[in-house]
């Protein structure tokens, strides 16, 4: 039997995700794989969805006039695919996100740019209000096929302990 599979029943697996609360450890760091590459019309959709109406996203005769020279990937639709690379790692398993960080955006990101995201894990303990819940804080980094640092946040969730929740049915 290989690890993140459990049997079921007879010849019957079902493919298991993400780590519970003890499965955590200060300063392991997991990359998130596979990267995405943005495409254009993904840029342009998440920018006309949230109703974001400035143009550096949609408008490419309007980005050829900034500093760019092109379309620049709407930042909330950066930090959204970083926390979605993320999530078989670090919150497939998890109660509640609780909040976010330190967004820092610190590179400007491309409709063709393949983002990339790792996740370091910076604190855990034990909560004290949900025995069968811990907390753990991690930061994300988010970098471009050239290796540029493109986003970095760090986010707080709520995990289940290993056997408890639903996530282990």
């Amino acid at each position: 039997m290989r690890d993140g599979v459990k049997q079921v029943g007879e010849n019957r697996f079902r493919e298991t995700f993400g780590r519970s609360f003890e499965d955590f450890e200060i300063g392991h760091i997991y990359e998130h794989r596979p990267g995405r590459t943005i495409t254009d019309t993904d840029n342009v959709w998440f920018t006309l969805l949230t109703m974001n109406t400035h143009p550096a996203h949609f408008d490419y005769e309007f980005a050829k006039k900034t500093e760019f020279g092109k379309p620049l990937v709407c930042s909330p639709f950066t930090v959204a695919l970083m926390v979605g690379m993320s999530v078989s790692d670090t919150s497939q398993k998890a109660v509640a996100n609780l909040g976010w960080d330190e967004i820092r955006l610190t590179h400007p990101l491309f409709p063709g740019d393949t983002l990339y995201a790792e996740s370091e894990v910076l604190d855990k303990r034990e909560s004290s209000s949900r025995p069968e819940q811990g907390i753990v804080t991690i930061r994300t980094i988010g970098k471009n096929q050239h290796g540029d640092t493109v986003c970095s946040f760090k986010r707080t969730m709520l995990i289940w302990k290993r056997g408890c929740g639903p996530v282990d049915d």
